[in-house]
């Protein structure tokens, strides 16, 4: 029975990591809809976590090994061709890395009134909704902008949409697609470097979890902590081949209702 009480959460954390309906939000609700202290864990978040990572990281693994590759290759490459040649990729880390700079900056400046918005279930409902609105406001969107058009201007703005989802509810990677499609990229586009921004955020997220892992709990729960991971890996990589598919077809609006939904639900429910 225990085993089966981590396969839900991995399977919960899996659906909801890649999709623009807000992992953290979701946590948030199911902790108080099921009485539970099981999502207290810091554990068994970092390793479910971890296996969202890996799975994101598996989908993206060409185009990280390139990117790590040629940015390194223009900056200790001499030659002018290699230079030219690994330009476009040294440009496009450092506009994840200016994109990840706000949400890193108030992570640290906010972190603890952050965790004060987690058991307002109130402003939880109403996140819901903000999220729902800003996914419908770009259903018809999709620019013209490639990976090589992205202007630094429009990784700022980027870097702060994706700061608002700091609170439980916003979803990260749907504030960053709708940043992205008001800045005029193309669909395409704008999956791509939604997700090229979850590695730092999430990297520096599990890194400092990792700093609170309680030994005693992670010897007793180590194989559900493991099936946890894994089940949350597959989830993910399944769940972001649907992501991918909808934003392609303009279909970001079906999320939309599903968290107008969940928020009245979550104010009506919780009033």
């Amino acid at each position: 029975m225990e085993f089966i009480k981590y396969i839900i959460l991995g399977i919960i954390q899996g659906i909801t990591e890649p999709l623009p309906i807000s992992s953290s939000g979701h946590l948030v609700l199911f902790k108080n809809l099921f009485n539970t202290n099981m999502l207290n864990d810091i554990n068994f978040e970092i390793f479910v976590n971890f296996g969202s990572f890996l799975a994101i990281l598996l989908i993206f693994r060409k185009e990280v090994i390139k990117l790590i590759k040629e940015f390194f290759g223009y900056l200790f490459t001499k030659e002018e061709t290699n230079k030219k040649k690994f330009a476009p990729s040294f440009k496009y880390v450092l506009l994840i890395i200016i994109g990840s700079i706000p949400v890193g900056i108030g992570g640290i400046l906010f972190k603890d009134n952050v965790d004060k918005f987690q058991e307002n279930l109130k402003l939880l409902g109403i996140a819901f909704l903000i999220t729902a609105l800003a996914l419908f406001l770009v259903r018809n969107a999709n620019g013209n902008k490639k990976d090589q058009d992205i202007t630094y201007k429009d990784a700022l703005i980027i870097g702060l949409m994706q700061l608002i989802a700091l609170l439980p509810g916003i979803s990260r990677s749907g504030t960053v697609l709708v940043g992205c499609l008001l800045c005029g990229l193309s669909r395409q586009t704008s999956l791509k470097y939604t997700f090229m921004l979850y590695f730092p955020v999430s990297a520096a997220t599990m890194a400092l979890g990792v700093l609170d892992l309680t030994a005693n709990s992670l010897t007793n729960l180590l194989l559900p902590y493991i099936v946890g991971l894994f089940t949350a890996m597959i989830v993910t990589f399944f769940s972001y081949q649907w992501l991918s598919d909808w934003v392609k077809k303009g279909k970001l609006w079906k999320f939309s209702i599903y968290c107008l939904f969940l928020g009245i639900f979550v104010l009506f429910y919780f009033r």
